[in-house]
């Protein structure tokens, strides 16, 4: 498969006339918890000419995204855009950032930008993001008797994406599983995770069943007590704007000139 995404990246470049310098996987493989009819959600960055940025038309296409099918989904997005969400501490892209599953890597940009996360990372923005996700996606799919229970993941990891940004004040894990291990002592909460997870990996078809209570509650407790653990945040305002300009004219200089 990845011989197949590397072509579809190749294919990509020469359509729009761009270099790929960043692709990986996102979504559930890269989260630890496929199924077996997942597809692949491949993200990448890239660059234009150094012409196309040379413009007094301000208002330029920044993505590019192609039709999904039901093996790939797969989007980029342009070298300014991403640095100008990184600037936000964007928590999509540093999840790419922190992809287990690189698909391609040219140049030095992603290094780059990596050597930069800790001075990007704001603690509150993704706290927001991460609850956000958790609230919604409770809200929306784990409050019946009856529950697609698969969804339970999609609440779990950013709850637990945010319990680390509590305990720990940096850019959680992208696994599913290293934040399991970290965060949830063990017990029957655990277990019955645990059991859970196993399902979804083996390819069971985890669809409406019973919600599970000690799951239901944990989520119900942590919610409440991590949105008040994040008004407490203050936002430190540190304008990283220098140094991504010369992050952006590094890379323009090393895909187009060198």
């Amino acid at each position: 498969m990845k011989s197949i995404i590397r072509q579809e990246l190749k294919r990509i470049e020469q359509e729009f006339d761009v270099t790929i310098v960043y692709a990986c996987e996102s979504g559930s493989r890269a989260w630890g918890f496929p199924s077996k009819d997942s597809d692949y959600d491949v993200r990448f960055i890239y660059v234009h000419k150094p012409e196309w940025y040379l413009s007094i038309d301000n208002n330029k296409r920044d993505v590019i995204e192609i039709p999904i099918n039901d093996l790939l989904d797969i989007n980029g997005w342009e070298i300014t855009k991403a640095l100008r969400l990184f600037r936000k501490s964007n928590p999509p892209l540093l999840e790419w950032m922190h992809s287990s599953i690189e698909y391609y890597t040219a140049y030095t940009t992603i290094q780059q930008m990596r050597n930069l996360e800790n001075s990007m990372f704001t603690p509150i923005s993704c706290m927001y993001h991460y609850l956000h996700m958790a609230k919604g996606n409770y809200r929306d799919y784990l409050q019946q008797n009856s529950v697609k229970i698969k969804k339970y993941f999609y609440v779990l990891r950013p709850l637990l994406a945010a319990k680390w940004i509590e305990t720990y004040n940096e850019v959680p894990p992208i696994e599913f599983q290293a934040l399991l291990a970290v965060l949830v002592p063990e017990g029957k909460l655990k277990d019955e995770i645990t059991t859970l997870l196993e399902r979804k990996i083996a390819g069971d078809e985890l669809d409406y069943e019973p919600r599970i209570q000690i799951i239901n509650q944990f989520i119900e407790s942590e919610i409440p007590r991590l949105e008040q653990y994040a008004k407490s945040l203050h936002k430190e305002v540190t304008d990283p704007t220098t140094d991504l300009n010369l992050l952006f004219r590094n890379t323009l200089q090393e895909v187009w000139v060198n």
